[in-house]
Order: C-alpha cells, then sequence, then structure tokens
C-alpha cells in the first residue's frame, strides 16, 4: 500500500461516498473503485461494506482509517518541514494571537519586516487553550502569543509578561464614580463573559469565587470588541485585559481596577518543542523574547 491508496481510502470513508469522494479526489469513479478494491486485496480483508444505500467501514477498516488518518497527518507535516528548510528570508510566517497584543505586535513585526522584507505574514485569532493546540499541532500556525499555559511534553511555553484584568463599564453606570469596587457589589449586574474554553473567562470565575460571589452573566462573547459594543450602549459591565484597552481613549466607558490576585494574567510565546523552524521564524520569536527582555 502507498500515501495515494491510503488518501483515496480516507477520503471515501469521510465522504461514505465513491462519487462525493471521486469528485473531492478529481479522479474517476471507477479509478477510484479499483484503488480501494486493490487496497483491499492487498490488506487481505474486507475495508468498506457496500449497499444500495450507504456504505460503511468494516472492523479492518476502522483500523486501518485510525492509522492512516495519523500517518496522512504526519506525511504532511514533513512536507511542510520540508518546504520550510529550504526558506531563509522568503516564504510565510503565521502568527496565532490574543486580542490584547494588538498594543505592541504591530512595532514588532515592523521591526522585523525591515530585515525580511519578503515574508508574507498572516496574523490569525487564536483563542481557546484547544485551539491553541491544534493551531500548533496541525502546523496552522508557527507560533502563538496566549494566555493559556500549555502544559504538554511537546510545547514550549515562555512567559512574556503579566497584565491585569480590568473592569469595565459604562460612564452612566451607577458604580462609575466610586472609587474602589468589590466583586460582591457587581453580583446582580448584567455581566458580559467570554464563553466557555476562555481562559479569561475562568480567571473571572475563579476571582468571584474567591470573593464567594458569582456574577449575573447576561452575555457570553468570543471578541473583547464585542463586549466593549455591549459596554458602550449600557447593556452591562465585563472584565477584560487593560493592555486591550491601549490606545485612543473612550469617553463613553470608565475602568476600574479590583484589588484580587486572581484577575491577573501571563501572557505567553508558545510553539512546538521539536519542529524545524526556518531562520526566518526563529528571528522572530528571538525578537519578541528580546522586546520584553
Amino acid at each position: 500500500m502507498d500515501i495515494k491508496q491510503l488518501n483515496y481510502f480516507v477520503t471515501v470513508s469521510n465522504q461514505l461516498s465513491y462519487s462525493k469522494a471521486a469528485q473531492k479526489l478529481h479522479i474517476s469513479q471507477p479509478s477510484l473503485s479499483n484503488a480501494i478494491k486493490n487496497l483491499e486485496r492487498e490488506v487481505g480483508s474486507p475495508l468498506l461494506e457496500r449497499s444500495t444505500r450507504k456504505i460503511e467501514l468494516t472492523d479492518a477498516g476502522k483500523i486501518l482509517y485510525e492509522k492512516s488518518i495519523l500517518l496522512l497527518s504526519q506525511m504532511n507535516i514533513l512536507k511542510k518541514e520540508m518546504e520550510e528548510v529550504k526558506l531563509t528570508g522568503s516564504g510565510e510566517l503565521i502568527i496565532g494571537m490574543i486580542e490584547s497584543v494588538k498594543h505592541w505586535i504591530p512595532k514588532v513585526i515592523h521591526d522585523y519586516q525591515g530585515r525580511f522584507p519578503t515574508i508574507n505574514i498572516k496574523l490569525i485569532e487564536v483563542l481557546s487553550g484547544k485551539a491553541v493546540k491544534d493551531s500548533l499541532r496541525k502546523y496552522h500556525t508557527h507560533l502563538i502569543i496566549t494566555n493559556q499555559y500549555i502544559r504538554e511534553e511537546d510545547f514550549e511555553s515562555i512567559p512574556l509578561y503579566d497584565e491585569r484584568l480590568v473592569l469595565v463599564m459604562h460612564r452612566n453606570h451607577r458604580l462609575a464614580e466610586k472609587e474602589s469596587i468589590h466583586l460582591k457589589e457587581l453580583e446582580g449586574e448584567p455581566f458580559i463573559i467570554s464563553k466557555v474554553g476562555f481562559q479569561t473567562r475562568e480567571d473571572i470565575l475563579t476571582a468571584f469565587r474567591l470573593e464567594q460571589a458569582a456574577p449575573k452573566i447576561k452575555f457570553e462573547i468570543e471578541r473583547f470588541e464585542t463586549a466593549l459594543s455591549l459596554v458602550r450602549e449600557n447593556l452591562g459591565i465585563t472584565i477584560i485585559p487593560e493592555h486591550y484597552l491601549s490606545g485612543p481613549k473612550d469617553d463613553s466607558i470608565v475602568r476600574k481596577i479590583i484589588d484580587s490576585k486572581a484577575l491577573e494574567r501571563t501572557v505567553y510565546l508558545t510553539f512546538m518543542k521539536n519542529r524545524y523552524l526556518a531562520p526566518s521564524v526563529q528571528t522572530f520569536l528571538e525578537d519578541i523574547r528580546r522586546n520584553f527582555a
């Protein structure tokens, strides 16, 4: 068996249709059917049960499918690494990031592009912990700047800096004039919070629990910009990273610092330990580290 045969088999298994798989693979249906039959002869066992209504994997097919997925994934990674070996001052740099790095990442990129002007840079938001691991392991990104600390053997997570999470409310809110605010005072307020799976949400809920309080969650969001849009309309309050508020002042909102160790977070530079990184990518990693040395 070879990689092409396994790719054909996986595509048919995913599509559960020879006609759809053939279309996706850009080959004729008879050619695809013959390739699967040849694979079955080589394996010595049926892989797909065919009926007039549907296609199902046999027990042997299920085993081969699981192994093939892993093998094809590794082959794809190997191909990408071999392509990157050739790159020095050209190619692509894909950076995953959280929203709050917008205040400093453009400067690092500006300085970097002076030395690598032909590099094309992609900036992708990667927010949840699962998304960070999937993105790096599937080679969708070279590195990620995240507030998620990944405790896995194949990851390197370098702390860059700490930042506070601050309370944000409309200027006309009843608590806007108070000098200090405790989390207990926020229990009845309509609260805007990140959806499940986001570290910021966990940090906020932990802070409330430590004060034996709980927020009244009204809105669940993915992006801080959405949270601020809701606050500007006085629809609720939120807690977000202070650096996200860097830039031009917004007179419609006010921010308050709440005294809670749980409302602090660390931002990390995370990448795969054993992945080959082209010199141009390694340089960007070092640029970020120097920026916070």
